[in-house]
């Protein structure tokens, strides 16, 4: 079976990879094929109308839309890793060293909750590495899967873009068993 994309693009039925790069109370989000053509990007927001960026209060249903825009399911979702050690406890997070990542740590935590939630697997990444570890395997293919998005869908396509394009390479890479 076969869907077609609001771009007239024909896709294998198969799952998407999306990955997020956050920020505080936004976010940047690619999605891509399994053959790594990116089928959507698009900025996000992380939080309620009227709510400080700081405060954990995510709009699920912000997730919700952009899996109900792609033109197949969503597999996975990647994002950027955080110290699995890190605190829980709230007091302990307003306190030095944690309190300067303490709401960007429990965007991600709360995105992975909310993803396998979906059933949607998650995955971690190293925003300093993901670019080398997609390089590496992509192979001689690199150049093409993640410098085609950019020419072919023009601005905004900034290095979040090209950050979160590379994780979901990897997170493909290690699904197949290749990672």
């Amino acid at each position: 079976m076969q869907l077609a994309s609001s771009h007239c693009r024909v896709y294998q039925l198969a799952r998407m990879r999306l990955a997020i790069a956050d920020h505080f109370g936004w976010a940047v989000t690619v999605t891509a094929s399994a053959d790594h053509e990116v089928v959507d990007r698009r900025r996000i927001e992380l939080i309620e109308p009227g709510v400080s960026a700081a405060p954990i209060h995510y709009e699920s249903r912000r997730l919700d839309e952009l899996a109900a825009a792609l033109p197949a399911p969503v597999l996975s979702i990647s994002l950027r890793t955080w110290p699995l050690d890190f605190p829980d406890d709230i007091a302990v997070q307003r306190r030095a060293p944690y309190e300067a990542r303490a709401d960007a740590i429990m965007y991600r935590q709360e995105l992975a909750e909310l993803a396998h939630g979906r059933g949607w697997e998650v995955h971690l990444y190293d925003a300093k590495a993901v670019i080398d570890q997609a390089l590496s395997r992509l192979g001689e293919r690199a150049d093409d899967v993640l410098q085609t998005p950019r020419a072919r869908l023009g601005t905004p396509w900034t290095k979040d873009h090209l950050i979160a394009l590379a994780a979901t390479i990897v997170a493909g890479a290690a699904g197949s068993g290749l990672a």
